[in-house]
């Protein structure tokens, strides 16, 4: 997290920026590359610390994620962020891909496991690769000085025995060499508090950043909760009950809700989140206006 000074409070304080960071993942036609490139133009003058580009469960977008990252970095003031994983590569060839990316003036990347392939139900590591996302992280610091973020995961991963071993896993990331852990999506505030507080007693002090899922379609972010074990609360079912063909007011509900969110999240002295836009700028947008962060020009005007 930035340690920069920025504005003093009311109370003669100074207080720390507020810091984002934003997901995209490539497009797979030409109507969506269209709205990727129209969402990023529309959030880059918010200034994010970085954006990272996803990588395909089974390795298969390896293309399309560099092909991203590249337009990024040349075409845009943002920082690209590639997703790297252990799945489908041997060490040399991750490595090889992580050299490119330096040369190429990559200094960000995002350092996971991996999903196992489609239909495939357990996650076997390559025989010649990384095993777990640790390992890929230390491989990495040994390519260049990178900055590296892994995933964390307050309620869970969904393969870990126990909440004790996900969380031991979590600080041998840290411990291999990244910088910071974003979060899986969460809708329970509460939840992400405790998982910083056992972060903390673990010994676990680079930045706990949380991940924020802006809802832009119910039924989706049902599944994502599925396949990556976040809890769904009640209250945002009855919430999002009967809007399927309302999409106004979906809108209108999805962004109450996140701004919610952030701000409780805020008043815990949480300072930096990375957003999971799915593609899309509208709600990210309004989120990051209402947490205070401005377009570069409104800063400076302010």
């Amino acid at each position: 997290m930035s340690t920069t000074v920025g504005p003093t409070s009311a109370s003669g304080t100074a207080e720390v920026p507020m810091e984002v960071s934003f997901e995209f993942f490539p497009p797979a036609d030409a109507e969506m590359e269209a709205t990727l490139w129209k969402s990023i133009e529309r959030l880059a003058p918010l200034a994010p610390r970085f954006v990272s580009v996803t990588y395909g469960a089974d390795g298969s977008t390896r293309e399309r994620t560099h092909n991203v990252v590249t337009r990024i970095q040349g075409e845009t003031p943002l920082i690209g962020a590639p997703h790297l994983t252990c799945v489908g590569a041997s060490r040399g060839e991750i490595l090889d891909i992580a050299r490119s990316y330096w040369d190429q003036g990559v200094r960000h990347l995002v350092a996971l496991r991996g999903d196992p392939p489609q239909g495939v139900t357990h996650y076997q590591a390559h025989p010649d690769g990384f095993a777990y996302a640790a390992d890929l992280v230390a491989g990495l610091r040994g390519v260049a000085d990178f900055d590296i973020s892994v995933a964390a995961y307050p309620e869970v991963h969904p393969e870990a025995p126990s909440a004790q071993f996900d969380l031991d896993n979590l600080k041998r990331k840290i411990d291999a060499g990244a910088s910071r852990a974003i979060t899986q999506f969460f809708y329970y505030t509460d939840v992400f508090l405790r998982f910083r507080d056992r972060c903390a007693a673990a010994g676990i002090n680079t930045p706990i950043v949380p991940g924020i899922l802006p809802i832009t379609r119910f039924p989706q972010v049902l599944r994502f909760a599925a396949r990556c074990g976040a809890t769904i609360p009640q209250w945002l079912k009855d919430r999002f009950n009967g809007l399927e063909d309302d999409p106004d007011t979906r809108r209108l509900i999805a962004a109450s809700v996140a701004i919610d969110q952030v701000q409780a999240l805020e008043r815990q002295g949480v300072r930096e989140f990375h957003f999971y836009t799915l593609n899309r700028a509208e709600l990210t947008f309004a989120i990051c206006h209402a947490l205070g962060v401005r377009p570069i020009k409104q800063r400076a005007v302010a």
